[in-house]
């Protein structure tokens, strides 16, 4: 018996040394400053980054969104509501990815395509890459809208993103956006909507990082907020895990920018993760 725990003992201690090995290789691997990424996610907060998922690469993408932190006990400081996107991200190229996502608030489909024009490098002070979304939404139904046609369900994204690593700690993204609903109220939002976001990220260890993002959005009517998130990156190896806190309750690409409700000034804070995982 002696002899087993023995061996027991032995055979985890190979194995946690095996792991602080591999963590160590990571951190000791150089990389050439102008060609390592501006950001380690892909998301810098709930807005998308200029990273891309590498040539066959696979990523699993679990995001979630606690209700509004300011109800308290009576809704458990948001716990007792949820909204949680899955999705899954594939590298059709270095510089080409396809993604599709299902998010479970306004039962909403995304298929999106992300492509690099332009790497930062000697002659690049910048990184650009395009994003663009076609969203689906499942929940509309004919009992509230009798003449519902499938194209009213679509809304379309387009987005510039515009990144600049100015060293291994500080790197700042703009990001133009574009937003067209087939189906919107006229009396509290525009069919067309025109944003720009501002965008960043402060490398505070080997592991973690403190992110934010704002997006001004241009619609007269004003009846939405502007989004405003805070994050903060945690790297685990395979795992990129980001806490987020923000006025935006949905997690899809169309819903948080044009759907913020909450108020950073009366504390409506909506608390999640997002979490990518790649193959």
């Amino acid at each position: 018996m002696k002899k087993s725990i023995l061996l027991l003992l032995m055979s985890f201690s190979n194995f946690a040394f095996s792991q602080q090995d591999l963590l160590k290789d990571i951190d000791t691997v150089k990389v050439p400053e102008n060609s390592q990424p501006a950001f380690k996610a892909l998301q810098i907060v709930t807005a998308q980054s200029t990273k891309l998922a590498a040539k066959g690469e696979w990523y699993m993408v679990v995001a979630h969104r606690f209700g509004d932190i300011s109800d308290g006990f009576k809704n458990f400081f948001g716990l007792d509501e949820s909204s949680t996107k899955l999705g899954v991200i594939y590298g059709l190229k270095d510089w080409l990815s396809l993604s599709a996502a299902r998010e479970t608030n306004l039962k909403t489909f995304e298929f999106a395509a992300k492509y690099r024009l332009l790497k930062q490098n000697d002659k690049s002070p910048v990184e650009i890459v395009g994003y663009n979304v076609v969203a689906l939404n499942t929940e509309l139904s004919r009992d509230n809208y009798s003449n519902l046609e499938f194209r009213d369900r679509l809304t379309y994204l387009t987005q510039a993103l515009i990144s600049r690593r100015f060293s291994d700690k500080l790197s700042v993204q703009l990001t133009p956006s574009y937003l067209h609903k087939n189906l919107y109220d006229p009396n509290i939002e525009n069919k067309n909507q025109f944003l720009t976001g501002v965008g960043g990220r402060y490398k505070i260890s080997k592991r973690i990082s403190i992110n934010a993002e704002y997006f001004l959005n241009f619609d007269k009517n004003g009846f939405y907020k502007n989004p405003l998130s805070i994050g903060m990156d945690l790297e685990t190896g395979g795992h990129v895990f980001q806490m987020v806190f923000t006025n935006s309750f949905l997690n899809s690409d169309t819903g948080y920018l044009s759907n913020a409700l909450g108020n950073w000034g009366k504390g409506n804070i909506y608390f999640g993760f997002n979490l990518y995982r790649v193959f």
